[in-house]
């Protein structure tokens, strides 16, 4: 390289990183002969049309030797202390993705969204009250756990099978709800979901749907484990955190599935799986909630255009309108396109059309006239009544039974309270 040059990359803010030891395959484009990687040091935008800058840390860049190193004269430069060296470089925090690893928080776009500053993990851990070599624990992924931080368990689902739930030990529980209160609660979220929400519940999700010509019921398989480390991490990056605070937040958020296995006597538990948002985490709603944001825009846009609406509890998805069954149909394909492109899985066993004729429900709520329960679980729910009359006492369940009616609909519940 002649000396125009290097003063044109010099003043310029571009490094090259030599790469020669990494192996390769040559393709059309990209020959073996190409060992240097360019390091854009300008601070622009990370990715086209977004406001989060790549800010890059001195520490993890390549470095030119000084006069004084190359002469021998001086020793060289200590960037970052053997801890921080093997938790950077560590099975955790290692990556194959060299756009993202030595990337600093975008204090701007964490000010824009109203999320707290954490610079370091120091700052992270302090802001969860706990020691250091604490968060370092709890955020670890181990390809061999003695001691796993979560218990697992499956309950029968309602429409047969079973639903695998991961629930957190007592002081990762009390992390992750730390992190729901301080960060989670924080982010943004789209105006159509309705579950785990404040202020918004089964009702108001089914709501807007009452008295619809058609009614359309599109459900996610396999909600949770869509959302997976690596997305959960790119979620946070985007959001202006930096690469260790990230990685740190995602471990902190993700787990998974795995296998006891007797080795030489000793059992541990080995990953069967990536890790992902599990269902028991309290911060796996919240999360989850956040990174549908994309996609739930995109379905509103959609169902806009032939007069639909659109609203999401959870992994139920819902639209409905004055439209004819040709018109649903045909949207049903573009959204079904538009989940997929998203990296979400469209469970065709639970996809439904409704028209008004029939039952229409949203959440197990009927929806065809009147917000409310359907005839057959009123008419249970007065044969309960009768029951606990006869009794003399109303257990709970039943009280509880009574208030998500008086919930949905206060004048069928009232209907029933004054058969006792």
């Amino acid at each position: 390289m002649g000396l125009i040059s290097a003063l044109k990359k010099f003043f310029s803010g571009v490094k090259d990183r030599d790469v020669s030891g990494f192996a390769r395959e040559a393709t059309s484009t990209d020959s073996l002969d190409a060992v240097q990687e360019v390091v854009d040091l300008s601070g622009g935008p990370l990715k086209e049309h977004h406001l989060r800058r790549a800010l890059r840390d001195k520490a993890l860049l390549p470095k030119s030797k000084s006069v004084g190193r190359s002469l021998g004269l001086t020793k060289r430069k200590r960037w970052m202390t053997r801890e921080d060296a093997d938790r950077m470089f560590g099975g955790t925090h290692r990556t194959r993705n060299r756009v993202i690893r030595d990337l600093l928080p975008d204090k701007d776009q964490l000010k824009r969204l109203g999320l707290p500053l954490w610079e370091t993990e120091s700052d992270l851990a302090a802001a969860l009250q706990i020691p250091l070599k604490t968060l370092y624990y709890f955020s670890i992924h181990r390809e061999k756990e003695r001691q796993p931080h979560y218990v697992t368990f499956a309950i029968p689902k309602r429409s047969g099978g079973k639903r695998l739930i991961m629930a957190p030990k007592r002081q990762l529980k009390a992390i992750q709800r730390k992190l729901v209160n301080l960060f989670i609660e924080k982010l943004p979220v789209s105006d159509v979901a309705h579950g785990f929400r404040k202020g918004r519940n089964i009702r108001t999700g089914a709501e807007p749907h009452v008295g619809q010509r058609v009614l359309l019921r599109i459900d996610l398989k396999d909600f949770f484990p869509t959302v997976t480390f690596a997305r959960v991490r790119g979620f946070l990056i985007a959001y202006g955190y930096g690469y260790r605070v990230a990685t740190t937040l995602a471990v902190l958020m993700t787990e998974p599935q795995r296998q006891p296995v007797d080795l030489d006597g000793v059992i541990y538990h080995v990953p069967v799986g990536p890790r992902h948002c599990v269902q028991g985490a309290p911060t796996s709603p919240g999360i989850c909630n956040a990174i549908l944001i994309r996609l739930d825009r995109r379905l509103a846009g959609l169902a806009k255009k032939p007069g639909l609406t659109y609203t999401r509890y959870a992994d139920d998805l819902t639209f409905s309108g004055d439209v004819d069954l040709d018109t649903i149909h045909r949207f049903r394909c573009a959204a079904t396109r538009l989940i997929e492109a998203e990296g979400f899985i469209l469970n065709r066993d639970k996809v439904r059309v409704m028209r008004q004729s029939a039952r229409q429900s949203v959440t197990g709520v009927v929806v065809n006239k009147v917000l409310g329960l359907s005839r057959q679980d009123r008419r249970r729910l007065r044969a309960m009544l009768h029951n606990a009359e006869k009794a003399g006492e109303i257990p709970a369940t039943l009280q509880g039974k009574l208030a998500y009616l008086a919930m949905l609909n206060p004048s069928q519940a009232k209907a029933l309270s004054l058969k006792l």
